[in-house]
């Protein structure tokens, strides 16, 4: 079984906006992470007053899992740092619920559909105790450097 870094080692995020626990498996095509729902997990400060996720949390959760896949080609292929993505759409988003329950392990999976140099198709599913809770389609964009600094540009004027 192949051994992964932490997953912030993946994505250009930092703590409290990484959402995931560990990594469980990345290939060409796949990436499989998890999450505990707790009050003591990288959730906490997330949860209602319930204990419960709410249920859109889970698209923000599903596009992590896409960017510790890209993450991974990224360093193993270029040997270049996590870039920022952006999530350009979701298609078919539901959750079974309102949330997802307190302590639950939330297993998170992604599989590429189709990709081109810079957007990306994904279709992705949380499940808890094997039951599928929620997914979707997901479509990402990665923006080139000069496409990157614009954006930063505009988000300083």
């Amino acid at each position: 079984m192949a051994e992964y870094l932490s997953v912030e080692h993946y994505l250009p995020h930092r703590a409290p906006m990484v959402l995931l626990d560990e990594v469980l498996l990345i290939d060409e095509d796949r990436a499989h992470c998890r999450v505990r729902v707790g009050r003591d997990t990288v959730l906490g400060p997330f949860l209602n007053a319930g204990g419960q996720l709410p249920a859109w949390f889970g698209i923000e959760i599903l596009a992590q899992t896409i960017g510790v896949w890209s993450g991974w080609h990224g360093r193993r292929l270029f040997n270049a740092a996590p870039r920022p993505g952006m999530l350009l759409g979701g298609r078919g988003y539901q959750c079974k619920t309102a949330g997802f329950p307190a302590g639950a392990m939330l297993d998170v999976q992604v599989q590429l559909l189709m990709r081109d140099e810079k957007i990306g198709s994904f279709e992705g599913a949380i499940s808890v105790d094997g039951e599928r809770y929620a997914g979707g389609r997901l479509n990402i964009y990665q923006p080139g450097d000069h496409e990157l600094q614009q954006l930063l540009q505009q988000g300083k004027s």
